[in-house]
């Protein structure tokens, strides 16, 4: 345990999380400052006993972050790849620079200066940023992006904290949920009726558990209330190789999807047994080439360094074996303990200690990316991730999925159906404002009219 005593309330967030960056495997509290110690600004407790304070000059946030690495490298010996930054979209910094006129060069020293972040951080984020701008260039505000919900697995992986119900023998409470989601689908389709979809994605959860003919029944509903056939981009998370077969393929094709992701996370049969995916690399392989034969040319594959037991041999095999298939997109996760995971649960904690650190493993993966012919287009961090890295995707020319970009930057209203989505609305001052269904499914179906009133007010008041 670290308890930190601080009297900087409004900026909790920032000391919690560099602090959690430093020390990932400690308890961190943030509490009021002792009497004692009122001259401080900040005072480090180390469940040892040991201390450390320091003052933090004026009110600048940006300093307070840089005074924290700073003393906390010095305590610990520690570099952060992405220094002292905390927030989700680095790559909005770097876009920020550019058009203000800097120089590439300009932007990564500007970075690698004022926030500590290492030069391959540096680089990497303004690569990305010249991508996105030249992705985005294309996109219209008044459109938008239309996002489904299908929140059902076949199991719970031990890393997940998305709101899922596991899908057994009897359908009721899938059928109950559709019936709800396809009213929601109608009646925002009705608001929007003077707007199309810029951009189109069914995820999860897992949409490939629905059976056929309710793949069927959605893809038809959305076509009805929607202009799918008109949007950019139309991507299926078929997710899961267990449950993706011909028949599930076809349907999905028929309805002019435009991108799939299969995602095995590893191709180490022990790693998926450990994280509770009950599907072997082989279905991975399987699935893969099923899709390909099916006229699927825009398949994204995701993979996650950093799972329990996986070192560097581990992560070359899995990028030996993605490099076999050529998949046209890949997203490198690294994994990110969320506390509504079953890793997050407390009793986990020693098993969380052992999981590896995951320079290398980034190393591996983005070396193999490259090698399959792909750019870096996207990237986003979250809070806990393991050796404090990122999650990017890496895509061939062509073959980018513009609704990760437009999830992160926030460039465009996002319309979010299903239990536990998030509608964005992108006001005239650049700001977001979001709305969110509830996350059960039994209260999503409980209060889905009060949901769409919701959206109503968001965008259209």
């Amino acid at each position: 345990m670290i308890t930190v005593y601080s009297d900087l309330g409004k900026n909790e967030y920032d000391i919690h999380s560099l602090t959690k960056a430093f020390y990932p495997h400690e308890d961190v509290r943030i509490s009021e400052k002792e009497q004692e110690e009122e001259d401080k600004s900040l005072v480090y407790c180390f469940e040892n006993g040991d201390k450390l304070s320091f003052a933090v000059p004026g009110n600048d946030r940006d300093e307070l972050k840089r005074t924290i690495y700073r003393k906390l490298s010095q305590r610990t010996g520690k570099e952060l790849p992405w220094g002292s930054l905390t927030g989700i979209r680095p790559v909005k910094m770097a876009m920020d620079r550019f058009r203000r006129g800097l120089s590439r060069d300009e932007v990564i020293k500007d970075m690698m200066t004022q926030y500590y972040v290492n030069r391959n951080k540096a680089e990497l984020c303004a690569d990305i940023a010249v991508n996105e701008m030249g992705i985005l260039s294309g996109i219209k505000k008044e459109d938008f992006s239309l996002y489904v919900d299908i929140p059902f697995c076949p199991t719970t992986c031990l890393y997940c904290s998305f709101t899922s119900n596991r899908v057994g023998k009897d359908r009721g409470p899938v059928r109950d949920y559709l019936k709800a989601l396809f009213y929601e689908i109608r009646k925002t389709g009705d608001l929007f009726k003077d707007r199309k979809p810029d951009s189109v994605y069914i995820g999860g959860g897992t949409p490939t558990t629905l059976t056929p003919r309710e793949l069927e029944e959605l893809f038809e509903c959305l076509e009805e209330s929607f202009d799918t056939a008109g949007a950019r981009e139309f991507t299926f998370e078929a997710g899961r190789p267990d449950t993706i077969d011909r028949e599930r393929l076809k349907v999905i094709k028929k309805h002019g999807v435009s991108r799939i992701c299969i995602n095995p996370q590893t191709m180490n049969e022990k790693t998926l047994r450990v994280i509770g995916r009950s599907h072997t690399p082989k279905e991975v392989v399987s699935a893969f080439y099923l899709a390909r034969e099916e006229g699927f040319d825009n398949i994204n594959m995701d993979m996650i360094i950093g799972l329990p037991g996986e070192g560097e041999e581990e992560v070359k095999n899995t990028m030996r074996e993605l490099g076999r298939l050529s998949p046209d997109n890949l997203t490198i996760h690294t994994l990110a303990i969320k506390r509504a995971s079953a890793l997050g649960d407390r009793e986990l904690g020693e098993l969380r200690k052992r999981l590896p650190l995951t320079d290398r493993m980034m190393e591996i993966s983005v070396s193999g990316a490259y090698g399959m012919g792909m750019e870096p287009y996207y990237l986003y961090r979250q809070k806990n991730m393991s050796g404090n890295l990122e999650n990017t995707g890496f895509a061939r020319k062509g073959k980018y999925g513009c609704y990760n970009i437009l999830i992160n930057e926030e460039v465009q209203d996002i319309l979010a159906l299903g239990a536990g989505a998030i509608s964005k609305r992108v006001n005239e001052k650049g700001d977001c404002e979001r709305s969110a269904n509830f996350k059960l499914a039994d209260q999503y179906i409980a209060n889905v009219d009060k949901m769409i009133g919701r959206k109503e007010k968001l965008f259209f008041s």
